[in-house]
């Protein structure tokens, strides 16, 4: 197939098309779509803009063939075409079909040998340069570890059989870092070594194109979205869900938080949900809108829990009933100097109906966001996104405990994010904390 109908079925493609689609589109079979798109891991193995008007087209090829064939020679057919002579001698010189014993000019074998000797084919960077590897694959699928280096193993797992992360199954536990954090990270760590250099595309590249080497295939499942195949961002949905908001007063709402809450300018101001597991297991997390520090909350189940039918207006015993999950919260939090305790926005859900006890335990303020507003708690959502990469859907999530919650939450903290300059969370909450800290002292003194 010639290369331009490549490029538009990929344009297809990012427009949202099926494979099938997008090759009957361009004029060639479902099935080839298909293996296009597979063995390209869902990206485009060939640049999709057009080459410059220095080389010859397709159409000009076509009609170097229809004048050779008509007798015409080398100066009427470069006349006809608008190109120098020679560009024609050397064309019908080079390549022109060689299986006979005349050399014969065809407008589609000329246009493949015309592109065979484009490729500049070179070693992928990852191949070439062991200690980059190294890096970007520890980051991508390194153990975790607790607080005194031992490894954290997770849950087991099934080998990778080729296909997207499991349906409401475990996932293997890694480190994870995302391919755009690991080449930022880079500038940062070597600052003066040119060599430890690559873009997060050359990564998602040595992924999922087959045939570019360095990376194994199966390290995909590493990914946040564990997807064996790239998918174009016009085929992304989301999802809303409703949520009660029988406990919600006015004046906790969204609508009342300070000003100084919004432009993250001070730090203290928290956001919280729940990551739901089956069999009413759940994890609570907690997010530092301005570091992106992130503490997950253990709620294990209550004693008694599937011993007896629950009696009606009695205390939940799942783990993240109200009276529970207030005194969990307390906890959690007033391990935290009093000035990072400032706010705490939650969702609608009755889990914080006692968001009262919690405020005066705690000295921390609560709002809770309006209906069907995930935005307004946006960074704790993505943080769910991200936990969900260790959490998935329809597992049992009463089954780890506080150490391997702290891992967990050690792996995200030690992430660069983009919004902190590459820096970690860890690194800006760390900051903080030594502010504060001096800020007492002097004080004091």
């Amino acid at each position: 197939m010639r290369r331009d109908i490549e490029r538009a079925f990929w344009r297809k493609i990012a427009e949202g098309l099926s494979s099938e689609d997008a090759a009957v589109a361009v004029g060639v079979s479902g099935p080839v779509g298909s293996r296009w798109f597979r063995h390209g891991g869902g990206m485009a193995t060939t640049t999709l803009t057009e080459a410059s008007g220095r080389y010859l087209s397709f159409a000009e090829r076509e009609e170097i063939a229809l004048l050779r064939v008509q007798g015409a020679g080398v100066r009427a057919i470069a006349r006809a075409i608008g190109r120098s002579p020679s560009t024609v001698s050397r064309e019908l010189r080079r390549n022109a079909a060689t299986r006979s014993a005349k050399l014969d000019y065809r407008a589609s074998v000329a246009q493949w040998k015309a592109e065979l000797a484009a490729r500049r084919p070179k070693q992928a960077k990852l191949v070439g340069n062991d200690r980059l590897r190294d890096y970007v694959q520890e980051r991508l699928d390194g153990y975790l570890r607790d607080a005194d280096g031992s490894v954290v193993p997770g849950p087991a797992t099934t080998a990778w059989a080729g296909r997207s992360k499991p349906h409401r199954a475990d996932r293997r536990w890694v480190s994870a870092w995302s391919p755009q954090q690991i080449s930022a990270r880079l500038r940062v760590d070597f600052p003066d070594d040119e060599s430890m250099r690559i873009s997060h595309e050359a990564i998602y590249q040595a992924l999922y194109i087959e045939g570019r080497g360095a990376l194994k295939r199966e390290l995909v499942a590493a990914l946040r979205t564990g997807r064996a195949l790239r998918v174009p961002r016009a085929r992304a949905q989301a999802n809303k869900g409703a949520r009660p908001d029988g406990h919600v007063t006015a004046e906790v709402m969204i609508s009342q938080r300070p000003a100084e809450v919004t432009d993250r300018a001070v730090p203290g101001h928290w956001e919280g949900d729940l990551v739901i597991g089956t069999d009413r297991s759940a994890i609570g997390t907690l997010v530092e809108r301005t570091t992106r520090f992130t503490m997950l909350v253990h709620l294990p189940r209550l004693p008694g829990y599937g011993l007896a039918p629950g009696g009606k207006n009695g205390p939940s015993l799942g783990g993240y009933g109200a009276v529970a999950m207030a005194r969990a919260l307390t906890e959690q939090m007033s391990t935290l100097p009093e000035a990072l305790r400032r706010s705490l926005t939650w969702d609608r859900g009755k889990e914080l109906a006692q968001h009262v006890s919690l405020s005066v335990q705690t000295g921390l303020q609560v709002y809770f966001a309006d209906s069907h507003s995930p935005w307004q708690r946006g960074t704790n959502e993505n943080t769910n996104g991200l936990l969900r990469q260790y959490f998935p859907k329809g597992t049992d999530l009463a089954r780890w405990d506080a150490r391997e919650l702290a891992a967990v939450a050690a792996a995200l903290n030690e992430r660069p994010r983009k919004v902190l300059s590459w820096r970690t969370p860890a690194e800006a909450f760390a900051e903080h904390l030594q502010s504060l800290a001096q800020a007492g002292v002097a004080s004091t003194s």
